[in-house]
């Protein structure tokens, strides 16, 4: 019955995808209704965009006064986390492709890495990473490893390690973000399998903390729905870390979170949102409730703040109790919220002052990108990366000028020979068994009570066979994650590619 009730949690989080098209409808009118939720479905079903050119980064985005933007790599698919080595070097996280890149320091000053190469693959949707004492370290989806790494050389030496294993990535909010601190430890934290559920297991909904070999591992704090990022702040090492808000309350409720996060600490969730009893969980647990932590600042509801990174190296007056935060931006508020980074200034008497930092990824009906990470290298340039259009933009103190060479970066993998021409490699038999294979999944997973005809035309101009298999094993949150195996996304990738649109 408790599995019953999670799966339905999370099908009516996805639900949300169907109410969007009238709510948008509403909000923008039927001459904008197509490119606008265009837009939300490509968010949420994971297509992307096109990379921004110079004149849509001088034309849409601003930056805080002091600073510049340019658009320093792109065409790099579906990134997410971000470190800046000693030496300058750019590690991204790439979860669908499962792999480490590293993107190396511009040696000619021409704003641009020097070249891009695979440091690490054949991960588990690798997401935070972090290095100490020259071990990198990569939270995977299950589990926790670190190699040996030469930050001067750029390169890794022996084997791969697994330090943590058996994590629980099923459902909702599968990323793993990892950080170190200075006290020796390793801070991880772990989202909910459901958009509003009491877990069974204990480490969802968390952030977790072990050693550095992954010993005397447990859990830090509860109550966190989906803590995507975590830092110190530098002028007191205390560990704040950001957190998203349950959905289907409406467009304004609850709000996201930052939460000073204390051991032992409970921060809520299912029962609390910021300092408000939840309507649906309210009641269940009165000793949990009366344990909330309320959180240090609220976001706007559905903002979704992920990346959270500690200002250490700028010297622009005004940042120096910084924080900033990427706002990935909400899928399903009949207006779309966030989209942009934001700074977060810590007065003399504690409050927090929320500021626009780098702005204008949606204007109207036109998004260019959707920030997630934001990482500071030892000179004070900062990286923002961009899963949308695969995109990382750097932030510099002054003026810049915009390189107009775009450096070429392969991309992730594309599809084989076997879906070019689009599925003409399979025999008629193999192709009706893939279908009908394909189709006992979507059924079995009941994925029509969220996605129908509207939401699913199109793949074919979309996706390569491959593409599409490979977007069912790193699906973009809320989306779950299920069990499938190879053989099962072949199947149903198959049959989306070839269902008609009957809905």
């Amino acid at each position: 019955m408790k599995i019953l009730k999670r799966l339905c949690y999370t099908l009516l989080a996805l639900l949300a995808l169907i109410v969007l098209t009238p709510l948008v409808m509403i909000q923008f009118g039927s001459a904008g209704m197509a490119t606008t939720s265009k837009v939300v479905l490509n968010m949420v079903l994971g297509y992307g965009g096109e990379a921004p050119d110079a004149s849509d980064i001088q034309q849409q985005l601003e930056v805080a006064e002091g600073f510049s933007v340019s658009l320093y790599a792109s065409d790099l698919g579906k990134i997410r986390f971000l470190h800046v080595t000693d030496a300058g070097d750019l590690l991204v996280s790439r979860p669908r492709s499962g792999d480490i890149v590293l993107l190396e320091r511009d040696r000619n000053g021409d704003g641009l890495p020097d070249a891009q190469r695979v440091l690490l693959s054949s991960l588990t949707r690798p997401h935070g990473l972090d290095i100490a004492a020259g071990w990198l370290y990569i939270a995977e989806s299950n589990g926790v490893g670190k190699i040996a790494f030469d930050s001067a050389q750029g390169q890794t030496n022996g084997s791969y390690q697994r330090i943590v294993d058996d994590l629980d990535d099923k459902g909702n909010h599968w990323t793993k973000t990892l950080r170190v601190g200075d006290d020796g430890w390793l801070y991880l934290s772990g989202g909910s399998s459901c958009n509003v559920c009491e877990e069974e297991d204990p480490t969802r909904a968390t952030i977790m903390r072990f050693r550095m070999d992954g010993s005397e591992f447990g859990v830090y704090a509860t109550g966190l729905r989906n803590s995507v990022g975590l830092d110190w702040a530098p002028w007191n090492n205390a560990l704040y870390a950001t957190d998203n808000g349950r959905d289907l309350l409406g467009d304004n409720f609850p709000p996201c979170e930052l939460n000073r996060i204390e051991k032992g600490g409970f921060y809520g969730w299912p029962y609390v949102n910021a300092s408000t009893p939840d309507p649906d969980f309210g009641g269940k647990n009165a000793a949990a409730t009366a344990k909330n932590i309320p959180p240090s600042h609220e976001f706007r509801a559905h903002n979704a703040p992920l990346g959270l990174r500690f200002l250490r190296y700028s010297k622009v007056g005004g940042f120096e109790r910084t924080a900033l935060v990427a706002l990935h931006g909400s899928w399903n508020r009949s207006e779309p919220d966030g989209y942009k980074v934001v700074s977060l200034h810590w007065q003399g008497d504690g409050t927090i002052v929320e500021q626009d930092f780098l702005s204008g990824f949606l204007q109207g009906d036109r998004l260019i990108g959707r920030p997630v990470d934001i990482a500071e290298a030892n000179d004070g340039s900062l990286y923002i990366s961009d899963d949308y259009s695969g995109s990382i933009y750097r932030v510099v103190a002054g003026k810049t000028a915009v390189s107009s060479r775009r450096l070429e970066l392969p991309q992730q993998p594309q599809g084989s020979s076997k879906s070019d021409p689009m599925l003409g490699a399979y025999s008629p038999e193999q192709r009706d068994h893939l279908r009908r294979r394909g189709e006992q999944l979507f059924n079995d997973y009941n994925c029509s009570s969220c996605h129908r005809g509207a939401a699913l035309s199109g793949l074919a101009e979309r996706y390569e066979l491959n593409e599409l298999a490979s977007f069912f094993s790193a699906p973009i949150p809320p989306m779950p994650a299920f069990p499938l195996s190879a053989e099962d996304r072949e199947a149903l990738a198959v049959y989306l590619l070839l269902r008609p649109n009957t809905d």
